[in-house]
């Protein structure tokens, strides 16, 4: 049930980020195309396009944290017994949860700093543009807990030990059914 609502939100994520690369391709595109055609251009192309970017990074991690795409090494891990893999993923959840925390902490700063500031452009406030690492670390802590959650009660399948997967080892379909 969770981890539903969890693949929900997620695809819902790339969805978002699927719009933030084509409004992208189009401003920066079309800003091209008017400035080497007709001379002139859009100066808001430059700067949403800068802030669309720095959404879906943001949102993209969180889409990569769910399908456990982060890039990774397991050398060690791998080799380890299944107690030591376990260990190993809960104290990397646990840090995992305490970045998120720093994440959501900064940006929250930010956000309060530059709310009044607006950017040069848009002159939209600049704290929209920083509140984009509290929505990650909001989005991406319960895909934390959970799994915290599913290793400590004993539901994570002994494959999931390994925190990371590689490209050939990902499956085709839904990597949570």
């Amino acid at each position: 049930m969770v981890q539903k609502f969890i693949n929900a939100y997620c695809r819902a994520l790339s969805w978002l980020m699927v719009v933030c690369l084509v409004l992208m391709v189009i401003m920066v595109f079309g800003n091209v195309v008017m400035r080497y055609g007709f001379n002139s251009g859009l100066t808001l192309s430059e700067e949403l396009s800068r802030w669309l970017f720095v959404w879906m990074t943001f949102l993209g991690a969180v889409v990569a944290l769910n399908d456990r795409t982060h890039l990774g090494t397991d050398s060690l891990i791998a080799r380890l017994p299944v107690a030591g893999q376990k260990l190993c993923l809960g104290l990397s959840y646990l840090f995992m949860l305490y970045v998120c925390w720093l994440v959501y902490r900064g940006s929250w700063e930010q956000v309060k700093i530059n709310w009044d500031s607006t950017s040069a452009v848009m002159e939209a406030s600049m704290g929209y543009f920083y509140a984009s690492g509290m929505s990650f670390a909001i989005l991406g802590a319960p895909i934390l807990v959970y799994n915290f959650w599913r290793l400590l009660t004993g539901q994570m399948a002994n494959n999931e030990l390994v925190g990371i997967r590689e490209s050939e080892d990902m499956p085709t379909g839904d990597p949570h059914p």
